[in-house]
């Protein structure tokens, strides 16, 4: 399957998917644009998925991916423990297809197609 590059090099598609991933696991729902969210479903599907694993090397490899930022602002709880603690458990029966896109229609500056992606 071909990705899409996004008009980004490399390190910057990286980049954004990684804040547009630890941004979803600590919201739970975030407005982009179809494009990115099409692109950030598969990522976050896979850092469900090791969630869903919970061993130490899941752990290690979600850890390497997600930023390093607290889940609330009150307590100390960042996105990766948010992301074993609560998310993952939330879907242990659930065999894959944990987010959901829903269009809102065109941005208004550059007729872009804008979407909420959320957790299912």
């Amino acid at each position: 399957m071909a990705r899409s590059k996004l008009g980004r090099t490399t390190d910057q598609r990286t980049a954004l998917l990684r804040n547009l991933a630890t941004d979803l696991i600590v919201h739970e729902r975030i407005e982009t644009t179809e494009a990115k969210a099409k692109e950030l479903r598969s990522v976050v599907e896979k850092m469900i998925t090791l969630g869903k694993r919970g061993d130490l090397h899941a752990r290690r490899q979600a850890e390497s991916f997600l930023r390093k930022v607290t889940a609330n602002e009150e307590e100390t709880q960042t996105a990766l423990q948010k992301l074993f603690s609560d998310v993952a458990p939330r879907y242990e029966d659930r065999q894959g297809g944990y987010t959901r896109i829903l269009k809102l229609g065109e941005r208004r500056g550059d007729g872009a197609n804008m979407v909420i992606i959320e957790l299912v």
